[in-house]
């Protein structure tokens, strides 16, 4: 080895550790949030928050079915005291009487204060006449029994109305003490995680919490746990892509292996070999790394497919200077692997432009990868090349399949059948090609997706896709917001357009409103004289009421409630997820219910909102659909762009219209073919399918550029090589179509598909070039 090649080494190894470094401390994440937009609009930044950040993030269900009905309810409270003790949840609620008994001592305390029927006119001689009237009236009800206990203390019916209030919420039933399913075959159980959307490892700690401590109970009672919820979900991704990429790393890397050894038949070449491959990997992990902070899941998945091509590099030097000639290899066949590489980038680099930056990793990812692999193998496999090194002769496989390439080149007219077919397909699918649903590209199982629609239901969370949202500079500012817009909402509760709302001004309200209140509280003499003077027409002696004038009395210096508090109650859990605060200030969130026909009527909500500064409505689901329509549409259009960027490259280097559309042609065909074909089969294309077909046309332009190299294509080496390249990508991405991930099985149909029809395509256009 000369002093230069020894420096190339050098510098080469210098670099793997540099990016092995990068890559050890590196975040890996699977938190789909990255494949959101960068610069989001307002409506898209609360929805980005809200999957990061929000209380639907951080909200565990929890449900505990098998044994009997009171053995359920005994572990439910046995989990809910554990977990609440763990510090790792901000509260756990099930419907316990204790819990429920805590809450309801703290709205009769405060009642004056929470009450929204509590105003001036409210203890004037007629506003006690009327509200006590009621209150009696009641006593014939089924509440009557309630109503008869508070009556001495609470005449003019304020617990009622917090009640009332709270009574449009839809909640789970109770039985044994706790919530249960509507069929009481399951207790229920919500846990808010103290760690945020975004904090995977936090939430996985609190899930295993979940699971831990329900074994610690549980003995041998047979009852079983079932989890759901954003953490479950997101801890699920997790693992499930982590598996999958182990798993397909390995079947990849034996397939690939096997085809490599029966080609070289030597293992020093199949270690040199993947050198290109391990290195380009590492770079594209560490590239992502320092340009993100952190790299995705699904980025590094993807980084698996790049051994799809950047493999082929190493199998071109070899079979095609199996002589050993370094300076004609390089002279003869780099030129038209350079020109690949640049293909390749120029149709990846238009991912860099994306405004969201999953999509941009994998851009970065690919280039990076895809450089290095090329630099490892036209400056470093030289120089770890052993002297006088060939590997197995395979001309005579390039000499096999001559006669099949010469018929396929007497067939062109094949080609413009094929291209006719395809379009009419892909016309005839245009209105259902794709598929604008975010939700799959989730690799969820269908049976956990359906236990948390079954928790939901039971739980009564089943339409929490809907938020009146309100945006303040500070905690009090969101809670006077709130109440304006809860008054708007209320209007539209009373004409149906929406069922019902929460909002956290309900169980806080702001303090002018509670100071307004316990300014309308009179003195204890006027309002002993007002009651005495209600009462004249009514059954209802003033001296049974003594415990209301002791009540009103202590509410008139009753301090005004704040969030310490509520601290340890449900209501301080309603309130924790409702008004939150982001760096740029507060935001107080209304969820809202839909009516008896299941909708609600988003513009009726957005005409309520429009007077309010700062005040949005927010469908999750519509949103989500939106984003994701709004993902591909950009990524459609990066992807035309980067095949103009590539037309460009290729006609500037090739100087000749016949040679451009002969290179082309291929590889625009073959796109069109795997698009037809997964539409006759009725898989509708994602964002990761366009990628994977702007993969395909990266591999299979080194095809293409081969068979139109004069000097290249009449070679059975290159030939050899080709079939040797496109074996291994074939088995790379074959494996990728086996995944159970969604994005992950998009980029192997696509590609593996795409890169044999390149390749055949490309032969059929390459002309009547002899191959001895």
């Amino acid at each position: 080895m000369t002093r230069s090649g020894r420096f190339v080494v050098a510098l080469w190894l210098l670099g793997l550790a540099a990016f092995a470094l990068v890559a050890w401390r590196g975040q890996f994440t699977t938190d789909m949030s990255a494949f959101l937009p960068q610069r989001p609009s307002d409506t898209q930044r609360l929805l980005v928050e809200q999957l990061r950040e929000g209380s639907l993030s951080r909200l565990v269900l929890i449900g505990i079915e098998g044994a009997d009905a009171p053995t359920r309810a005994r572990l439910s409270k046995a989990l809910a005291a554990r977990l609440a003790a763990s510090g790792l949840f901000t509260g756990v609620q099930n419907g316990d009487a204790t819990e429920l008994a805590r809450d309801r001592d703290l709205l009769f305390n405060n009642r004056y204060l929470l009450s929204p029927a509590v105003n001036a006119g409210r203890f004037t001689v007629a506003g006690l006449r009327e509200a006590i009237g009621e209150s009696i009236d009641m006593l014939a009800s089924p509440a009557g029994m309630m109503i008869k206990n508070l009556l001495p203390r609470d005449p003019t019916g304020e617990m009622m109305e917090l009640i009332g209030a709270f009574a449009g919420q839809q909640g789970p039933a109770s039985r044994d003490g706790v919530w249960a399913s509507q069929d009481g075959k399951r207790a229920l159980l919500m846990a808010q995680t103290v760690a945020r959307g975004s904090d995977t490892d936090g939430q996985g700690e609190a899930v295993a919490r979940v699971r831990a401590e329900f074994t610690a109970v549980a003995d041998d009672s047979g009852a079983q746990l079932r989890v759901s919820g954003a953490p479950v979900f997101s801890l699920e991704a997790r693992a499930t892509i982590r598996s999958e990429v182990e798993r397909l790393a390995i079947i990849s890397a034996i397939g690939i292996i096997t085809v490599l050894l029966l080609a070289y038949r030597s293992f020093t070449a199949l270690t040199l070999g993947l050198l290109p491959v391990l290195s380009g990997a590492l770079a594209g992990v560490a590239a992502v790394i320092l340009g993100f902070g952190s790299i995705h899941g699904i980025t590094i998945g993807f980084g698996a497919t790049l051994i799809g091509e950047s493999v082929d590099y190493s199998i071109y030097y070899f079979v095609q200077s199996r002589q050993g000639y370094d300076g004609e290899w390089r002279a003869r066949f780099w030129p038209t692997i350079r020109l690949g590489v640049l293909t390749s980038l120029c149709g990846f680099a238009s991912l860099l432009f994306s405004g969201f930056p999953g999509l941009a990793q994998l851009g970065l990812f690919s280039m990076s990868g895809l450089v290095v692999a090329a630099l490892i193998t036209r400056f470093v496999l030289p120089q770890l090349r052993p002297a006088r090194f060939v590997i197995r002769d395979t001309t005579n496989l390039g000499r096999a399949v001559a006669p099949a390439i010469g018929k396929l080149g007497r067939r062109r007219w094949v080609i413009a059948v094929l291209a006719v077919a395809a379009v009419g397909v892909l016309v005839a699918h245009q209105d259902r090609l794709w598929n604008t649903r975010l939700s799959e590209l989730s690799p969820m199982s269908p049976e956990l997706l359906a236990l948390d629609a079954s928790l939901r239901a039971d739980l009564g969370n089943s339409d929490q896709g809907y938020l009146a949202v309100v945006n303040a500079p500070t905690r009090e500012a969101a809670l006077l917001a709130a109440e304006r817009v809860a008054t708007r909402l209320q209007s539209l509760v009373d004409t149906g357009a929406i069922g019902s709302f929460e909002s956290p001004s309900r169980f806080l309200p702001s303090q002018p409103t509670q100071q307004a209140r316990r300014a309308a509280l009179p003195e204890r003499t006027d309002l002993a004289k007002r009651l005495q003077a209600a009462l004249a027409e009514l059954p209802l002696r003033a001296d049974k009421l003594q415990g209301f004038l002791d009540d009103v009395e202590v509410a008139k210096g009753q301090p005004s409630l704040d969030a310490e508090a509520l601290r340890g109650t449900s209501l301080g859990v309603a309130v924790d997820a409702m008004l939150q605060q982001r760096s740029t200030g507060w935001v107080a969130l209304l969820p809202l219910h839909t009516n008896a026909a299941g909708s609600v009527d988003a513009a009726a909500v957005r005409a309520a909102l429009a007077s309010e500064p700062g005040a949005l409505f927010l469908d999750l689901g519509e949103e989500s659909t939106r984003l994701y329509a709004e993902y591909l549409d950009e990524a459609i259009w990066l992807s035309l762009a980067g095949f103009v960027a590539i037309t460009l490259l290729l006609a500037g280097a090739l100087r000749s219209g016949r040679r451009l559309l002969r290179v082309l042609t291929p590889l625009v065909l073959a796109v069109l073919l795997v698009m037809a074909a997964l539409a006759l089969v009725g898989e509708r294309l994602t964002l990761l399918h366009l990628v994977g077909l702007l993969l395909a046309v990266a591999v299979g332009s080194n095809y293409a550029l081969f068979f139109d190299d004069d000097n290249a294509a009449g070679d059975p080496r290159t030939l050899a090589s080709l079939l040797v390249a496109n074996a291994t990508t074939v088995i790379g991405f074959g494996a990728l179509a086996t995944s159970t991930v969604p994005v992950l099985h998009a980029i192997g149909i696509t590609v593996g598909p795409g890169a044999v029809l390149a390749l055949i395509l490309s032969a059929m256009l390459a002309g009547r070039k002899e191959v001895f």
